[in-house]
């Protein structure tokens, strides 16, 4: 069969006729030489997979390497720490928070897994965040005043992300949000021990001091109308988060006074008018929000003391449960507070949970009972309507469908249940025309509200997912508002929509960009030493994330990464201790850590292809005309194409297609 198939073949690069016969055979040696080709190197800028991975489109890569040393700050006196911040924030003004609660995806897809174990981005971003908070580092002025004037509804990632956008491109901007706090989930839907409430409140700070308005405790829809916002304002963004939880869908759920929602409870919790829990806690879900909502159970623990009791003892008097009188409360009931038993339950294996890994292991160590692969199928109630257990079954998934094991039917009791299996927008009160029809607003490709001209829409309200996935949502949805009250045409957003690298801002940022063209010089076609253009490079980072097989490893040797201390509470520990369990990297570790960096898809100076060139083909680009990712240039009047330079790249910027 192998032979019919060669005698059917032909090679389109010969003439018709022409068969492996009239070369004897000897096709290697008339396409092939082992010392050179017609093919020259040419530079090609990629995508690293951080990048392309980070929800918030961060330039990865780009504050990696000013950390590590490889790109030097431009401005006269200024620190590396403020030139790295500034390059983290140009896409995500809040690496402390981000830092410490995103999950990190971009870990996940860095290369550096296939070497030993990825880069600790989330570690260097916390440690840059930090840093300018410590510091005093301040955020990228606003440009200048427009005239225009943008309405954010909602002060979350989503929306505070957005108004730091907009004011860059000089566009007013006010915020309305029905808390009297700005900060959305960040505040109000994670425990302040992973995120500290001095850092999230500084980070949002410096985005209020570029000038953004807020009007607090106002409920868009109740307190002003639509109708109100369209006319004062030019443009309106819904950024108004998911604040209502999905309930279980087990018959009596709703009615029964001690079943609740996971973002009820840490909304709750998180405002200070919660202080304790029953004894016996059941959480169903398996993500991020119910290992929060079971881990902050476990600190709070129950009180077996009757409660009147501990307010005479503490003689609380903020009956409206201020932050005076909750701490009050919690001082002198700290010694009648005992541990609650706390169960979580999913869906899912424990191993294929959706929640963090570190987040499942410190909610075990803390001594959360954790059972997966189960399914809730019952509401046990006692006499008096209140749930007393939570009937279960073993469950196998068809999908994202749970599929019931028949005989497996157990009970767990408890004296509270609470649902962590999802949300929805709250589109009551005067916003039902916004409503989708599943509690959620539909956006198109650009984050404008279909059917609505001059509204646009960004975070959880189009579909719930993480935090650094408003804040690019918040960043796309800015340029989109910037553009139409530009009246500019949308152009099609790029494949891989994040921040990149941008060669020619570098060049002008190091006063190194090429001379104006000049069209009226005749045929300039063809030419390599012109400097109105950049030669020899091509970027095609918005179209390609460049793969590990691009890469050459064996340029890197294996090392450990630089971990952050963590905190970690055993069991007994656990009630009453809301310390932060993520601690900061010191600057030499931040330092190491980035320096673990590959740099895929652009240069890092690491001369291979100038020591490797066995024609001397490639050298280092002279010192006044260098930069970052203007390192190197070719002599193509040396090179004979030999491959060499391109195959101990590291980074894979180096291709072989120039001639092609």
């Amino acid at each position: 069969m192998a032979q019919a198939q060669n005698e059917v073949l032909n090679f389109r690069r010969y003439e018709d006729g022409e068969n492996e016969e009239s070369y004897d055979g000897n096709w290697k040696d008339k396409i092939f030489q082992a010392g050179w080709s017609h093919k020259c190197p040419t530079y090609v800028h990629r995508t690293p997979p951080c990048q392309g991975s980070c929800p918030a489109g961060e330039d990865i890569r780009g504050w990696l390497g000013v950390v590590r040393g490889m790109e030097k700050p431009t401005a006269d006196g200024m620190e590396w720490e403020e030139y790295a911040f500034k390059r983290s924030t140009d896409a995500n003004p809040f690496p402390s928070v981000m830092g410490r609660v995103c999950p990190a995806p971009c870990q996940t897809g860095c290369n550096r897994n296939v070497l030993e174990d990825y880069v600790g981005i989330n570690a260097v971003e916390q440690f840059i965040g930090d840093t300018a908070l410590e510091k005093g580092y301040k955020l990228a002025e606003a440009g200048a005043d427009t005239g225009k004037k943008v309405a954010i509804i909602g002060g979350g990632p989503a929306g505070l992300s957005a108004a730091y956008q907009l004011r860059r491109q000089g566009h007013a901007c006010t915020v309305f949000d029905d808390h009297e706090e700005l900060g959305g989930m960040m505040m109000f839907g994670i425990p302040g021990y992973r995120t500290p409430r001095d850092v999230l409140q500084g980070e949002i700070q410096r985005i209020l001091d570029l000038g953004v308005e807020t009007r607090m405790n106002t409920r868009v829809g109740r307190d002003i109308s639509i109708e109100q916002l369209e006319k004062e304002f030019d443009a309106v963004l819904w950024a108004i988060g998911c604040k209502a939880g999905r309930g279980l869908p087990v018959e009596g759920f709703a009615e029964i006074d001690n079943c609740i929602t996971g973002v009820d409870f840490l909304s709750e919790f998180n405002q200070k008018r919660v202080n304790r829990v029953p004894q016996k806690v059941v959480v169903i879900g398996g993500g991020d929000t119910s290992i929060d909502v079971a881990s902050v159970a476990r600190r709070l623990g129950y009180n077996h003391i009757d409660d009147s009791q501990i307010k005479d003892t503490a003689h609380d008097n903020s009956a409206d449960g201020a932050i005076l009188g909750y701490i009050a409360h919690d001082v002198a009931g700290i010694g009648a507070r005992e541990g609650a038993t706390v169960t979580l339950t999913s869906l899912f294996p424990v191993e294929n949970m959706t929640a963090a890994e570190h987040e499942v292991q410190d909610a075990l160590r803390e001594g959360i009972d954790i059972q997966g692969g189960v399914m809730p199928i019952e509401i046990v109630k006692g006499e008096d309507g209140r749930a007393t257990g939570l009937k279960m079954c073993k469950c196998t998934m068809d999908g994202m469908r749970p599929v019931p094991v028949e005989g497996t039917e157990y009970v767990i009791e408890t004296d509270l249940i609470v649902s962590a299996i999802g949300q929805f927008g709250d589109l009551t009160d005067g916003l039902e025309e916004l409503d989708n029809g599943r509690g959620f607003i539909d956006a198109d490709p650009f984050y404008a509200v279909k059917g609505r001209q001059g509204h646009f829409v960004a975070g959880d309200i189009v579909r719930p997912h993480l935090l650094t996935t408003a804040i690019g949502q918040g960043s796309i949805a800015a340029d989109t508002i910037g553009r139409y009250l530009e009246n500019q045409e949308l152009a099609k957003r790029p494949k891989v929509d994040v921040h990149h690298f941008n060669l020619l801002a570098k060049l002008s940022e190091t006063e190194l960009a090429p001379e104006a063209f000049n069209s009226g010089e005749g045929d300039l076609r063809g030419t390599s030493d012109a400097n109105y253009a950049v030669h020899n490079y091509e970027d095609r980072s918005a179209h390609e994330v460049i793969s590990h097989n691009a890469l050459f490893l064996g340029h890197f040797e294996a090392e450990p990464r630089n971990l952050r201390q963590e905190v970690h509470i055993e069991a007994e520990k656990v009630l009453g201790n809301f310390e932060e369990r993520m601690k900061c990297l010191e600057t030499e570790e931040a330092v190491s850590e980035a320096k673990r960096c590959m740099s895929c898809g652009l240069c890092f100076e690491c001369d291979n292809c100038v020591v490797f060139c066995p024609q001397d083909a490639v050298a280092k680009t002279p010192k006044k005309e260098s930069t970052v990712g203007r390192y190197v240039y070719t002599d193509y009047e040396r090179c004979i194409g030999c491959h060499i330079c391109s195959d101990v790249c590291p980074t894979g910027y180096i291709n072989m297609g120039l001639g092609e």
